[in-house]
């Protein structure tokens, strides 16, 4: 395929990620390939290059609970295909991967023929994912994922810093505001998860990180 696309490539490996840039460009002449290995590095990046073609995202990373981080980018990045690849190859990631938004699903033990073929069938606009697996949803992990998508990228980042066991003194000096601000975050993170402590938020969180 010979048009000009621009390429994000989202994985803290780097090897893995040169594997990927080697696949993409024999895969697509010409593509723009960026890269990120980070949640962090991944959002500040779509927010400078707002004509992303498509992302490839690899589900554990810094910043990215599992499921909750493509919730999120989904929900900040509605129109952007997404695609996962993950090792993490269970029938049950892959329902969930396509439930919340993912335009495709590709195990990173597939090999280089299999790898470009998926990314050519994405590019054409067609949705790939492993055959054989079935769409059945989990309505509480569907109830979980629509309030984790309610949150605001500060709110989400907040959530993840709880969850790592951060004091509120701590996320305001990481973040670079004010406990106050940590603790009007907290009040609408409390609110929008419908949980009464920092406990039982970090614990709904948890439920969605389903990449161990």
């Amino acid at each position: 395929m010979d048009a000009q696309y621009t390429i994000v490539i989202a994985d803290d490996h780097p090897l893995f990620r040169n594997a990927l840039f080697q696949s993409v460009h024999m895969a697509i002449s010409g593509a723009n390939l960026l890269e990120a290995d980070a949640l962090d590095t991944l959002l500040s990046l779509l927010e400078k290059e707002p004509e992303v073609d498509l992302l490839l995202l690899d589900l554990k990373m810094p910043g990215s609970n599992g499921m909750s981080g493509l919730i999120q980018l989904r929900n900040q990045h509605p129109d952007l295909p997404i695609v996962v690849i993950s090792a993490s190859e269970e029938a049950t990631i892959i329902r969930q991967v396509r439930h919340h938004g993912a335009f495709g699903f590709i195990p990173k033990s597939s090999d280089m023929r299999a790898l470009i073929g998926a990314l050519n069938q994405v590019l054409e606009g067609e949705p790939f994912f492993p055959e054989g697996i079935g769409e059945e949803e989990d309505d509480d992990v569907n109830e979980l994922a629509q309030k984790i998508a309610t949150l605001t990228p500060q709110q989400y980042k907040v959530l993840c810093m709880l969850s790592d066991g951060l004091l509120n003194k701590q996320i305001a000096y990481e973040l670079k505001v004010s406990e106050a601000t940590i603790k009007a975050h907290m009040t609408a993170i409390f609110r929008k998860m419908d949980v009464k402590n920092r406990t039982q938020a970090v614990i709904l969180l948890q439920q969605m990180d389903l990449i161990q």
